[in-house]
């Protein structure tokens, strides 16, 4: 048991409806578990109730892709709201864990303001079935978006063989971009949360690499490196070309490993305007990934 990060768990993108997202996502070749609208403790101290947000995810063998939007208007969103009037696309940001409590007396040594464990769990294919569970360390109020550290309490209930064979051969979530007009201000916040030590980006910016961990995220995760990268708005073109910046910070993109080179995603895909990037990478523009640009590499 570590104190510290140790992977990439998994990435959100927010949006006041869910169809249109995953009409998207399931023509990227992606297939996606069942709607699930969440429940937790709006505070540390209140019981479980009820929330606003429901998603639908596509679980990979290392991490998942979440789609998350209001589904009943009314209750507790749990700050979604916020992120959509910013806009639409990447918010959240989950960094696997496997030690809540070791975690949070970290993070409070290091001077965040954390109250305590937060707690969430939604149903997996029917409201009245088994729930997925999960705790989680948010640090609060970051400009960035929801950044989190989690850990799965259930992780064999959600990653099921069912939803984890895609048509595009995904099967790995390797890294995020993040856009930050102050990036080393961003970095040492995700320095403070996660435990770990940036470095200097040699495309400009600075490097966050997870050092990973068996099962840490997914029964079937690898212990491989994962990333989350922080640039500038001057060198996100060199990145993510084409990405323009609706609002600062800003989830530019993100990175999903294929089994098979790409050859599925340039066989299903071939009639979107995909933009080629070094190492037969292959990036989806954000109007075709539900705002964000989403980028399919060997």
């Amino acid at each position: 048991m570590t104190s510290t990060a140790l992977a990439l768990d998994h990435v959100g993108i927010c949006a006041q409806q869910l169809g249109p997202m995953t009409a998207q996502f399931e023509a990227l070749g992606f297939s996606l578990s069942p709607i699930a609208q969440q429940s937790g403790r709006p505070t540390p101290e209140k019981p479980v109730e009820l929330y606003a947000t429901g998603n639908r995810c596509a679980f990979l063998k290392h991490g998942y892709i979440e789609l998350l939007a209001i589904l009943e208007p009314g209750r507790f969103d749990n700050g979604l709201s916020r992120f959509i009037s910013r806009y639409e696309g990447l918010h959240i940001l989950a960094m696997g864990m496997d030690d809540a409590e070791a975690n949070l007396a970290r993070m409070r040594r290091a001077g965040i303001p954390i109250p305590g464990v937060a707690h969430l769990e939604r149903p997996v294919d029917k409201p009245d079935g088994p729930r997925a569970k999960f705790s989680r360390l948010p640090y609060p109020d970051a400009p960035e978006g929801r950044l989190q550290l989690i850990t799965h309490h259930t992780p064999e209930l959600i990653w099921q063989e069912r939803w984890m064979d895609h048509a595009n051969q995904a099967v790995a979530l390797t890294e995020l971009l993040l856009v930050s007009a102050e990036p080393a201000v961003t970095a040492g916040r995700l320095s403070k949360l996660t435990g770990l030590v940036i470095e200097p980006r040699g495309a400009g910016g600075f490097l966050l690499r997870f050092p990973g961990g068996a099962g840490v995220a997914g029964p079937q995760a690898p212990a491989m490196e994962t990333r989350v990268s922080i640039c500038a708005p001057e060198d996100l073109p060199a990145t993510l070309p084409g990405v323009t910046i609706p609002d600062l910070p800003f989830m530019a993109g993100f990175w999903v490993q294929t089994s098979d080179g790409n050859a599925a995603v340039r066989r299903l895909l071939g009639h979107l305007p995909l933009v080629e990037l070094p190492g037969g990478a292959l990036m989806v523009p954000p109007a075709h990934a539900a705002g964000a640009a989403l980028v399919f590499h060997p």
